[in-house]
């Protein structure tokens, strides 16, 4: 193998086929491949000139119009172009950033870090939108602090373009108002497919992946975003993820619960998880609380307390006690390194079945509501069976059922 020489646009052939699968999620992807190639040949019969696509995730936030809309053809006067370049020289448009191929191991740590100053009031706001961004919710504490002091605010006129499908990534945003819709070119015209309003996050996937914008992003009205340039944008988060792949990667695969998904399932897993590590006694999940997060115990230990007769059952195999009465917390079950807990009430839309305490220092991988419903669809019936199997130890113990 080691004479095979690899054909000239195969790797961004190949590239362009998955990031398209990111985007699209397809349920058959040996159909979705003839599809997708088939376009790709078309295009290149009727235009030898036609850019290869990449693609968007859908994310909270933003709407995608499904019924076909008007197209809109994209004026090329001489005003319009000079706006397009006032715009690219605003936000420090590189050229050629694509061709940058970024390995997280070759970084150096001993890159200058990058500080935008900003006012107490300009941090603060900063903070909310970030809040909810999933890129983020994996940095640790001085990581995500860094990312706020690398990003710089973006004020925005209505029209205006943000980035143009088909240019090099050079910076990350994330909204903090405003609306602003995104437009793909498809033959030589511009469709609306949807808009992001007043929240989310847009241009990661040019920077992740090292290919050209896959849409036009324009304000429709003021607004104002957050931009993280591309060199800080690799070095923390990009790199993050890397390094999080390899320390998770193993762990993740010994999990029992996740074993049945494929190996692309467990790795976009990896990818969201966060860590959190828990003092002794400290509550982790109250008790009739709504859920929002799923929990994986890495290191030590948790117990698991419920305090009513009309309490759900919670997680893990149940260990009873004697002595338990109404209102009164009574340890049910603990979860050890490879357990989980926190699907029950997230699985049934209800509130939480039981409070659960840290036994002595405790690492746990979180998962958000969001992440859980759209990558651990595969799990569900492992979960829902042992649902089942808590209802029947709930009704042994309690003499009735989880309502």
């Amino acid at each position: 193998m080691s004479n095979v020489e690899i054909p000239a646009g195969l790797k961004e052939l190949l590239q362009g086929y998955t990031v398209e699968v990111l985007r699209r999620e397809p349920p058959d992807l040996v159909e979705f491949a003839v599809q997708h190639f088939t376009r790709i040949l078309g295009g290149q019969r009727n235009d030898q000139g036609a850019k290869k696509r990449s693609a968007r995730p859908a994310r909270k936030g933003v709407t995608f119009d499904t019924k076909s809309n008007k197209p809109k053809r994209v004026e090329k006067e001489e005003e319009e172009e000079d706006t397009v370049k006032s715009t690219a020289s605003k936000y420090n448009r590189r050229v050629a950033v694509c061709a940058e191929a970024y390995n997280p191991d070759d970084d150096d740590d001993a890159e200058p870090r990058v500080v935008h100053p900003k006012t107490d009031e300009q941090r603060r706001r900063l903070q909310d939108a970030c809040k909810d961004i999933l890129l983020f919710k994996t940095l640790e504490q001085e990581q995500f602090s860094e990312v706020l002091d690398g990003m710089f605010e973006v004020l925005v006129k209505p029209q205006e373009h943000i980035i143009d499908q088909g240019d090099d990534g050079d910076n990350f945003y994330v909204i903090e108002n405003g609306v602003y819709d995104i437009f793909v070119q498809k033959d030589g015209v511009s469709v609306c497919v949807g808009k992001y309003d007043n929240k989310g996050s847009f241009g990661e996937l040019a920077l992740m992946y090292n290919t050209p914008r896959a849409a036009t992003i324009t304000a429709t009205q003021e607004g104002a975003l957050w931009g993280l340039d591309r060199a800080t944008f690799h070095r923390l988060i990009v790199r993050n993820n890397a390094k999080k792949r390899r320390t998770y990667e193993a762990f993740i695969e010994c999990v029992p619960l996740l074993k049945s998904l494929e190996l692309s399932e467990r790795m976009k897993i990896v990818d969201v998880v966060g860590a959190r590590v828990f003092k002794d006694g400290e509550r982790l999940i109250t008790q009739e609380e709504e859920a929002d997060c799923f929990y994986i115990v890495e290191s030590g230990e948790v117990k698991i307390m419920i305090k009513s007769k009309d309490s759900q059952i919670p997680l893990c195999e149940l260990q009873t006690k004697a002595g338990q009465q109404d209102n009164i917390e009574v340890e049910v079950a603990r979860c050890s390194r490879g357990q989980y807990f926190g699907e029950l009430a997230l699985v049934t839309n209800k509130p939480r079945a039981a409070s659960v305490y840290a036994v002595g220092e405790t690492k746990c991988l979180v998962i958000d509501i969001q992440a859980f419903e759209r990558l651990l669809g595969p799990c569900m019936d492992i979960m829902k069976r042992n649902i089942s199997q808590y209802e029947e130890q709930r009704a042994a113990l309690f003499g009735s059922s989880v309502d």
